[in-house]
This record gives C-alpha cells, sequence and structure tokens, in this order.
C-alpha cells in the first residue's frame, strides 16, 4: 500500500474505506484507494467513489458566491436580514455574522436522531420561522465563530436570489463547467459509519450549502487543482472566483491564521496553505492547497470523526512532506 494510504488508513478503523487524491510537482496526480463502500461487504472504493463532504460543502458554496459577485449577479455587502439585524454575505462567508452554530429549534427535532442524522428533520419552514427568532452572539463583524447555520443561510440566499435550488445552483456554475461528474447532493456509494455500524445517508434538507455536497476523489482533484491554476478555469468568472476564495479577509483570533470566504489559510515557510475538513455522523473528509508549492491533497474516509481528529492531522502532515 502507498505508504500515504497507509497513514490514513491507520487512523481510522479496521474496515474503513480510504480515498486519497494528491498532486506535487515531483509525483504529479496520484488517486488512491483502498478498502469496500460498505465495511467488509459492498464495492471495492475507486476514485469515483462518492463520499458524504460534510463542511467541506462550505468551500463549494464559497466559490458559488465568488462566481456570482465575478459576475456581478451579487455582491459582498448584498444583506440578508434575521431578526430585524441586516448581515451581509461577506459575514455568513466568514463565520463573522453572529449567528449560533445552529439554528433556533434544530437540537430539538434532532434528538431522535443525533448520532445518526441529526440535521434530516429539520425542514427550510423551521429556518424561516427560526429567523424570526433567532439571538445574535454579537454584533456582526466584530468576532469570528463559526456558523453551520451562517453558511447554510448563504447557500440559501445564493439558491433563491438565481431561482434555482442548491444542487441545481451547484451543478450549473461549478459541477458542469468544472467537470465533476461525480460532484453532487444525492447519497453517495460510500456507506458513512460510526464505531462501525452502518448510518443511513446523510441528510440536510434546510442548510444545504453547510454540508449536503457529496463528491470523489477524482473531482476533488480536479476542483484542487483548479485552485492552484485559477486561469485553467473554463470562464473568467470562475478565475476571478477561484483568486477572490484565496484572499485573506481577516486573522484568526490569537492565530496567525487567516480566514478567506470559509477557507481557513495558514502562513508556512513554504507558502500558504489553504484548508478545510468536514465530517457528517459518518464520513471525514480533508481538503487542503499551496499554491507556492503546487501541492494540493483530498482525504476522504466512511468513517465518522474522531475526537483526536487524527485523520485530518495525518492529511495535513501529508500535504506538508509532499
Amino acid at each position: 500500500m502507498n505508504p500515504h494510504l497507509a497513514a490514513l488508513a491507520r487512523t481510522v478503523p479496521r474496515d474503513a474505506a480510504v480515498a486519497l487524491a494528491v498532486v506535487s510537482p515531483d509525483d504529479g496526480e496520484q488517486l488512491l484507494c483502498h478498502g469496500r463502500t460498505d465495511g467488509r461487504s459492498g464495492e471495492p472504493v475507486t476514485p469515483d467513489t462518492g463520499f458524504e463532504l460534510g463542511s467541506v460543502s462550505k468551500t463549494f458554496t464559497a466559490l458559488l458566491l465568488a462566481e456570482l459577485v465575478a459576475r456581478d449577479e451579487i455582491h459582498l455587502r448584498d444583506t440578508v436580514t434575521v431578526s430585524g439585524t441586516p448581515l451581509t454575505l461577506l459575514h455568513l462567508a466568514t463565520h463573522t455574522s453572529g449567528l449560533p452554530r445552529l439554528p433556533p429549534g434544530l437540537r430539538r427535532s434532532a434528538l431522535p436522531a443525533w448520532f445518526t442524522n441529526p440535521y434530516a428533520a429539520y425542514s427550510v419552514a423551521e429556518l424561516d420561522r427560526a429567523m424570526d427568532r433567532t439571538r445574535l452572539r454579537h454584533p456582526p463583524g466584530s468576532r469570528v465563530q463559526y456558523s453551520n447555520y451562517g453558511v447554510g443561510l448563504l447557500g440559501r440566499v445564493l439558491a433563491e436570489r438565481t431561482g434555482q435550488d442548491y444542487p441545481a445552483l451547484l451543478a450549473s456554475r461549478i459541477g458542469g463547467p468544472l467537470d465533476l461528474t461525480g460532484t453532487d447532493c444525492e447519497p453517495g456509494a460510500a456507506v458513512g459509519h460510526l464505531h462501525g455500524r452502518p448510518l443511513p445517508p446523510w441528510e440536510i434538507p434546510a442548510l444545504p450549502g453547510a454540508g449536503a455536497v457529496r463528491s470523489t476523489a477524482r473531482d476533488l482533484l480536479r476542483y484542487l487543482t483548479v485552485h492552484l491554476d485559477p486561469a485553467a478555469a473554463p470562464s473568467t468568472a470562475l478565475t476571478a472566483a477561484l483568486h477572490d476564495v484565496q484572499r485573506p479577509r481577516l486573522v484568526k483570533p490569537r492565530s496567525t491564521d487567516r480566514i478567506c470566504l470559509v477557507w481557513n489559510l495558514r502562513p508556512t515557510p513554504d507558502g500558504d496553505v489553504l484548508f478545510h475538513s468536514g465530517g457528517t455522523r459518518g464520513c471525514t473528509s480533508f481538503i487542503a492547497f499551496c499554491p507556492r508549492r503546487g501541492t494540493a491533497l483530498a482525504a476522504l474516509t466512511n468513517a465518522g470523526p474522531r475526537v483526536d481528529g487524527r485523520f485530518i492531522q495525518t492529511g495535513y502532515r501529508i500535504l506538508r512532506g509532499l
């Protein structure tokens, strides 16, 4: 087994599947897979096996925002009103909106399925009601506080203002132009597992922009490669958007890390590293790239996130070593 793939496999349960996509100037592009789609059963995992991305979905929402801005269809200073307070789209994309991590009422609706599919029963209608009774944690723009609610609301706003639902917008503006044939919001082939137990497909109907995207190692390799070389994008709008999502917007408190549009940016002696992780109850994902070195990595597994974060930390170390 490839040593990078083996290092990742050691961080997940024995029967979990792992898919890895890497690109570097020395070794070119590599797509590596291990395991089966459903533990010891199912089909062998391939570079075209779909995995739940969880919060890595947020990077797609950021690119949608930047692409619409590049086309002058929307602006970062446009606002959406929550409980009488206007929040800019930039606030939502940089986790500075003041919104809590989850919308009101979600924990209550999630309780019966908290360890399997917590967002599944939370409807768009409930989100509409929540927007009128949300209490901001702090004034917009004054503090960084990670919010699934915020980026999920951003995805909804983008969809509504273009007259499409989120999956259709994703397909028309990113999936189609970049030829990401395995990237969508439909259930993937890899069955998520928590503590070795198979889980139902992840559902997040009210906030798809925060965590509903599925993708493959092959597609994520293409996605990251075009982030390394925005000029290779098929349209001037996407080229501009790919540059824009990488621009630092603020410095994280008590850290040297920056926040771009959704992406985290970490300065290193070898160049800035942009990264994001994600997890559903049954899958874990990590993507990262370093423009100066021309390196990128996507790591996927159908095992739920661990408290110690070893899978994500190992992915980061592999990227730094490429």
